[in-house]
C-alpha cells in the first residue's frame, strides 16, 4: 500500500519538477513489465524521473525498483513509441467508480478498432498497450484520466491500421 502511495507521489513531483541528469540502467537489471506493475511502477516512467524521484524519497530499495523499472531516456524518446493496438483492462464492478472511463467506452471506443475491451475482476483502469505479434509492452493506469485524454493518448500511441484488425 505505501508503495502505492509513494508511487503517486513520485507522478506528482515529476509533474513539477524537471529532471536534470540521466541514470542508465543495465539491461540485465531490468524487471519484467509484470513485475514493475507488481511494484507499483506502471506507465512510460524515463530514468530521469527516478533520479527527480531519489531527490525526494530516501529509500533506496524503492529508488533501485524504479531504476529497474525505467526506460532509458533519449530525445523525446517517449513521443516516438507507437503500439499495434491496445487493451483497456477493468473490472466491471468498479466502472461505476469511472464515469470518464465508462464514456469512452460507450461513445468513443469505436473509433479505434484495434483497442479491445477486457473486464477482469478488481482490476484497476489501465491501458495494456500491445506491439506487432499482440505482446504486452506497457501498462498504463488511466484510473484519473477524462476521456479526452484516452482519446489525445490513443489517437498517437496507437497505429490507425493493423493487421489484427
Amino acid at each position: 500500500m505505501w508503495r502505492n502511495t509513494l508511487y503517486y507521489g513520485m507522478l506528482i513531483i515529476v509533474l513539477i519538477s524537471s529532471a536534470s541528469s540521466v541514470i542508465v540502467s543495465s539491461s540485465k537489471d531490468q524487471l519484467s513489465p509484470k513485475q514493475c506493475e507488481d511494484l507499483g511502477f506502471t506507465g512510460l516512467a524515463l530514468c530521469s524521473d527516478c533520479n527527480t524521484f531519489a531527490e525526494y524519497v530516501k529509500d533506496q530499495e524503492l529508488i533501485s525498483d524504479c531504476k529497474k523499472c525505467c526506460t532509458e531516456d533519449s530525445d523525446d524518446s517517449t513521443s516516438k513509441i507507437t503500439y499495434s493496438g491496445a487493451i483497456l483492462e477493468v473490472c466491471m464492478r468498479k466502472l461505476v467508480f469511472y464515469p470518464e472511463i465508462v464514456g469512452f467506452i460507450e461513445e468513443e471506443k469505436d473509433k479505434f478498432p484495434t483497442v479491445k475491451i477486457q473486464y477482469l475482476f478488481n482490476s484497476p483502469p489501465k491501458l495494456i498497450m500491445l506491439d506487432d505479434e499482440g505482446q504486452h509492452k506497457e501498462t498504463i493506469r488511466i484510473d484519473n484520466w477524462k476521456r479526452e485524454h484516452i482519446l489525445q493518448f490513443l489517437q498517437k500511441k496507437v497505429q490507425p491500421n493493423s493487421a489484427s484488425s
